[in-house]
């Protein structure tokens, strides 16, 4: 398992976090009375999608971790959760999209799975 490249940065930025949660529950209808819930899983994952601001090294540096090293991101890295600052087991759910600050720096906005 591969690390998260040490020269990008581990905090991101703070309007750009959010966690969701995966739905591990089953619902299932009955004819009368409350519907019955069940436990899907004993292990789920989470969402998490977070926000960097990288200079143009930077995102060269995250094109080829993702593209070369994580194989288009199909393969899962080590990376220290923004919340709890445990390292975990993430993978990508979607490319990295780029927003251009200034020219010189890139808003980057990721969508990783955190896998049980």
């Amino acid at each position: 398992m591969v690390d998260w490249p040490i020269t990008l940065p581990t905090n991101p930025l703070s309007d750009g976090y959010s966690e969701t949660l995966d739905d591990n529950t089953i619902r299932t209808k009955m004819e009368t009375g409350p519907d019955k819930i069940r436990r899907r899983s004993t292990a789920s994952s989470r969402k998490i999608g977070v926000a960097y601001l990288l200079s143009k090294t930077q995102t060269a540096t995250l094109d080829d971790f993702y593209l070369n090293t994580l194989e288009s991101g199909s393969l899962g890295f080590n990376y220290t959760h923004p919340r709890t600052g445990v390292l975990e087991t993430a993978r990508f759910i979607s490319v990295p999209e780029y927003r251009s600050q200034n020219g010189e720096y890139f808003r980057v906005a990721l969508q990783l799975e955190i896998l049980p």
